[in-house]
């Protein structure tokens, strides 16, 4: 068991990549160990599109300024307040820096997409996506020197005293040991073990589709939280949205996300609306949807909407199943037909006199004597064709992690830091995020933690 690198990063995403380039930046000996193969690597990341940063004006590719002020209560309005204040104003108050050091390192930009989103003027949006991003990264990495190993589980970490010493490998011929003076765990989180998931939401979490890795089960987590860490974070908490139901277990990321709900009602399996569709725009309150979703019978619910709305929200992946009247479209959902009439006619009355959709803004046009209300964008559902999208929760990364300190050291069960072990990025997400979710914020931490976890752990190394 020989000592080769200064800082190992365990995972392959943002935050581990902003982790790894910092350390090498730093002038330390570097190793990634990225558990998937190198087609699929990235993690959660290969599936995103911007990024929420503070910034003071407009420029080319943000439409206006954001202040930290505002970023704040934005962050709180959706989560109703992180787990520790003072980490989620150290991530607002470095995502300004943000723009111009992923620029330094390769990231270009694009203007932000239009339809439901309204991020033009708080996210910045990346040339290409989330692939195109870290396929930059590690280009960039390639460059600077950085070791990158695939298909590397890292099944377990030796932890003494305090004090990280190696990391264990699984392979074929039983296990590797690696030695560092420093680690910086940016894993994820453990959405993609449908077991875990079970302990805290029983049979419906095989209902839930995971939109990202499948690599994420929560190996590093659990491996920290047997080496004494302290956990964080609600543990049926998660990042979820409703994706079309008919989307691929693991991995369909964005394409199967659904945007329709603003424009129209969700009925549950019992063809009846069960919550607001209006409530705020779409991105303060489209991660509110998933668990929603997943409190409803069976896990399923249809978002409806008719020939006015079907061509103002992003397409489906999917072709959304279509009827020239409610009644033979609620057979096509194994809705009840009565029952769906009923639902669809009663909130068309408490909707009646709305005729236009202003939805750059809460405009106000509200249900009047029904409940749940609509309390923005209700128009009547009265033009045929008739469509429903069916939803199931779509699971993006679970919020109990790891707790950490002001330099993302993670810290034991007494609230001691271990001397060289970092995390960053999901794994420490819950120290933040506790319910909901603010487009773009994930990448936000990620980027901001796996920074500070690089620098750090280079520090120490170079100690």
């Amino acid at each position: 068991m020989a000592e080769n690198y200064d800082v190992i990063v365990v995972g392959g995403g943002n935050a581990a990549l902003c982790a790894a380039l910092e350390a090498r930046g730093a002038g330390c000996r570097v190793l990634v160990l990225e558990r998937s193969p190198e087609h699929v690597r990235g993690g959660n990341t290969r599936h995103t599109r911007n990024i929420r940063c503070s910034h003071a004006a407009a420029d080319q590719f943000f439409s206006g300024p954001y202040s930290e002020e505002e970023h704040l209560t934005d962050l709180i309005g959706v989560t109703g307040g992180p787990e520790n204040l003072d980490l989620a104003k150290m991530a607002i108050r470095e995502s300004s820096a943000l723009p111009g050091w992923m620029s330094a390192h390769g990231v270009h930009w694009q203007q932000p997409l239009a339809g439901t989103l309204h991020l033009g003027r708080t996210n910045r949006w990346f040339l290409g996506g989330g692939k195109a991003l870290l396929n930059t990264y590690y280009r960039t990495a390639a460059r600077m020197g950085i070791d990158v190993r695939y298909n590397a589980l890292v099944e377990d970490l030796i932890i003494e005293n305090g004090r990280f010493d190696a990391v264990r490998l699984k392979n074929e011929t039983g296990g590797e040991l690696i030695r560092a003076r420093a680690v910086a765990i940016a894993a994820g989180g453990y959405e993609a073990n449908i077991e875990w998931l079970k302990r805290h939401w029983g049979d419906a979490a095989d209902n839930f589709i995971i939109r990202g890795s499948p690599y994420n089960d929560g190996t590093m987590l659990a491996a920290l939280m047997k080496r004494g860490a302290k956990s964080i974070g609600d543990p049926k908490g998660f990042h979820a949205i409703g994706v079309d139901a008919r989307a691929p277990k693991f991995d369909g990321g964005i394409v199967t996300r659904l945007d329709a709900t603003p424009f129209g009602i969700v009925v549950n399996r019992d063809a009846r609306r069960f919550y607001d569709e209006g409530e705020d725009i779409w991105p303060k309150r489209y991660a509110i949807w998933g668990t929603l979703i997943a409190g409803q019978p069976g896990q399923i619910a249809f978002c409806i909407v008719d020939a006015k709305t079907i061509d103002r929200f992003l397409p489906p992946m999917f072709k959304p199943y279509q009827a020239d009247t409610l009644e033979t479209l609620a057979p096509l959902m194994g809705l009840d037909p009565g029952v769906f009439v009923h639902t669809v006619t009663e909130y068309n009355r408490a909707a009646a006199g709305n005729t236009e959709l202003h939805m750059d803004r809460l405009d106000g046009n509200s249900t009047r004597g029904i409940a749940p209300p609509k309390s923005n964008w209700a128009l009547p559902i009265d033009r045929a064709p008739f469509y429903g999208l069916p939803l199931r929760p779509g699971i993006t990364f679970t919020y109990m992690g790891v707790a950490v300190d002001e330099c993302a050291r993670v810290v034991d069960q007494s609230g001691k830091p271990f001397l060289n072990v970092f995390a960053a990025g999901e794994i420490m997400s819950g120290n933040i995020l506790t319910k909901g979710y603010l487009g773009g914020f994930g990448l936000t931490i990620g980027s901001v933690f796996g920074r500070l976890a690089g620098r750090e752990a280079a520090k120490y190394a170079r100690a």
